[in-house]
């Protein structure tokens, strides 16, 4: 009987027409006219480059939401019990911005005459250790740093505390990051340029390497069989667009794209956990306590204490995050606010600082490490998808502790 269902499997769609809730419209009103505000105070502020990234982060919040794309739930539902179809969407979404970043790095392409650059960081004990704790931080905070923010607009309550909580952990890793960078460590590795191997020879090797664990996945699927992802409500029709849920692969090609599109405007892809530890700099320098002689505090993002955080391109691209998740909740009748339990307001404490720590020693997160990392072809982000898998079993012991709940393999989904 175990044969013929491991035999028999078949991932399911993850979305299914049936009827929505009705949609919003005060609310979404709201978040089109503050959207158009904030659009015009970034333009004025700054420019139309940062108006530019501005947009980019909506439509980042809205295929987020509109998909409940997760990394947090990816990793929990394969550690837990086999569940591939997020990971699969990250394949692909791999897949497809190699492809794109490999153009764009090798040729210098650029929307604005900035000169591309990739996410290539060193790779040794702060990357090992940090991506690590992410790891853990994310499944307790029930969100990484692009869950953090998609479900904080979509009217998630305890990613309040989550968001809080990071932007705390991110100023006592920006602290002790001199100390880290001091741990042994290879310097950046890129396999485009550190190998020899040029960036088409590097797009071949990645492709690879996502096809093969690619071809795991199914393996580990046909052999567990497990739950499904519950499906998501959508509808017929335009509709579908605005109003009802998108299939995980459709998000993962348009993430994917978006990824691009910022390398292509800010010469950089996109980031999210540096504009927390800024957020909390400018707090703390508010507050009468410099922090502009900290080793993190060097350079641009010295600077950059010193300037409108709409001049912060990752702050534009986060608030883009936020609203842009909150229009398309909207949209869908889903903003509903509710109660913090205790348990999970724990937990999202612990995890956001878990996180906020993590990503300042990992350079970057589960989106600028992970995504941005591996996209630029940087060795640095397959030891973070590794650390942070490891990261992920240890806190699926950790979670019930507060009362979170982990996917079991006799459930209907997961």
């Amino acid at each position: 009987m175990a044969q013929t269902l491991h035999s028999s499997y078949k991932s399911k769609p993850t979305t299914v027409v049936t009827e929505l809730s009705p949609m919003q419209k005060s609310l979404f009103a709201g978040g089109v006219i503050a959207a158009v505000i904030l659009l015009l105070a970034i333009v004025l502020t700054t420019d139309w480059t940062q108006g530019t990234l501005f947009i980019i982060g909506l439509a980042l919040g809205m295929t987020l939401l509109y998909a409940r794309f997760g990394f947090t739930s990816a990793f929990r539902r394969l550690v837990s019990v086999g569940n591939v179809q997020g990971l699969q969407a990250h394949m692909l979404m791999l897949a497809i911005a190699s492809t794109l970043f490999a153009i764009i790095l090798s040729t210098g392409f650029s929307f604005t005459g900035v000169t591309p650059k990739g996410y290539v960081s060193p790779v040794g004990v702060s990357v090992i250790v940090g991506s690590f704790m992410f790891g853990i931080g994310m499944q307790l905070g029930n969100g990484c740093a692009s869950g953090t923010l998609y479900s904080l607009g979509g009217g998630s309550s305890s990613m309040i505390l989550t968001l809080l909580s990071f932007i705390v952990g991110s100023m006592f890793g920006a602290y002790h990051l001199p100390f880290w960078q001091k741990q042994p460590s290879l310097p950046p590795i890129s396999l485009a340029e550190s190998t020899g191997l040029g960036y088409f020879g590097a797009w071949i090797v990645q492709l690879i390497a996502f096809a093969a664990i690619y071809w795991i996945t199914i393996q580990i699927a046909k052999k567990k069989n497990p739950p499904m992802m519950k499906q998501l409500p959508t509808t017929k029709g335009w509709q579908k667009v605005i109003r009802g849920s998108w299939p995980l692969f459709t998000a993962a090609i348009v993430l994917a794209v978006l990824n691009a599109l910022t390398l292509a405007v800010r010469g950089n892809p996109w980031g999210i956990t540096s504009a927390f530890a800024l957020w909390g700099g400018k707090a703390m320098m508010a507050a009468g306590i410099d922090v502009s002689s900290w080793g993190f505090f060097q350079g641009a993002n010295g600077e950059a204490l010193t300037q409108s955080v709409l001049a912060d391109s990752t702050s534009v691209l986060n608030f883009g995050i936020i609203l842009g998740a909150f229009i398309s909740a909207t949209a869908q009748g889903t903003f509903k606010p509710g109660k913090i339990k205790p348990g999970v307001a724990g937990a999202a404490v612990v995890g956001g600082l878990l996180m906020g720590y993590g990503a300042r020693l990992a350079f970057g997160c589960n989106i600028g490490a992970y995504f941005g990392g591996i996209a630029s072809f940087s060795l640095h982000g397959w030891v973070w998808m590794g650390m942070a898998m490891l990261g992920t079993g240890l806190a699926l012991f950790i979670r019930p502790l507060f009362g979170l709940k982990n996917p079991k393999s006799n459930d209907s989904i997961c």
